[in-house]
């Protein structure tokens, strides 16, 4: 469990998080969701050390992050899984070499032993065959499940996911949606997602907090948010699936297109 308390963050004049309080729960997927410049990055490079609060407290399952010694603070990153939104893969290595990566970094593993947790998280993202191929040979959804198995290769207590879906067809999305869903409550992680994918706060948002101008405006679950009166989170919502509806609708067009020109 992540508990933060009355965060605030500036940067220069200007408050970017004001007063945020909110509890992430383990074995959920916890969804931070709000406009750009909300400030949901921000929130989320404060929970994990790269950004400190002005005020406020982070706590890992009970024992602040502000106040950890440097010792302290490595042993709870090497428990942290990272899903960036471009993935980041070495795209000089292949798929094994980018997961092995955090291995070599963080244990002290022989390579037999190492070799086997690749593997297992390989397979576990469905990626049996893929071992040798390098990210300029697979597809954007198995990038993205090479970095969801690169971030649970550590066997992680806590795993943060920015934009997972970003640049996603909407059934890979469901996929990687339902994969994340399936690990977390798998391995009792503590899970935070930041989205704009209503797709996705609608499927696996067991807990939502929605930022609005650096301030925690709504928090509940994606079954509270149907019956929402918070006149700014529904307008997001309504935004977003407009938007989401119209992106379907030109890949139908364009889809449609295509044949009648094949």
């Amino acid at each position: 469990m992540i508990e933060i308390k009355n965060i605030k963050k500036i940067f220069g004049e200007r408050t970017i998080l004001e007063d945020i309080s909110a509890v992430m729960e383990a074995g959920k997927c916890n969804l931070i969701i709000g406009t750009s410049g909300s400030g949901k990055t921000v929130l989320t490079k404060c929970m994990v050390g790269l950004f400190r609060p002005e005020i406020g407290e982070i706590l890992y399952d009970g024992t602040d992050m502000l106040l950890m010694n440097n010792d302290e603070r490595k042993l709870l990153r090497q428990q942290i899984g990272m899903l960036f939104q471009g993935t980041a893969l070495f795209d000089s290595m292949t798929v094994e070499q980018n997961v092995l990566f955090p291995l070599d970094m963080f244990t002290n593993w022989s390579l037999a032993e190492k070799k086997k947790r690749v593997n297992e998280v390989l397979d576990r993202v469905n990626l049996k065959d893929a071992h040798k191929r390098y990210p300029s040979e697979i597809s954007g959804g198995m990038k993205k499940r090479v970095g969801i198995a690169r971030a649970i290769v550590l066997n992680p207590k806590y795993l943060f996911c920015d934009e997972p879906n970003s640049g996603l067809d909407p059934q890979t999305s469901m996929v990687i949606d339902r994969l994340i869903k399936e690990i977390t409550v798998e391995y009792n992680i503590t899970t935070i997602v930041v989205t704009h994918d209503m797709n996705s706060v609608m499927e696996i948002g067991d807990h939502i907090v929605y930022l609005h101008q650096g301030r925690k405006q709504w928090e509940g679950t994606n079954k509270d948010i149907i019956f929402s009166k918070d006149e700014l989170l529904n307008k997001f919502i309504f935004a977003s699936e407009f938007l989401q509806d119209a992106k379907e609708m030109r890949m139908m067009e364009a889809n449609a297109a295509n044949k009648k020109n094949g």
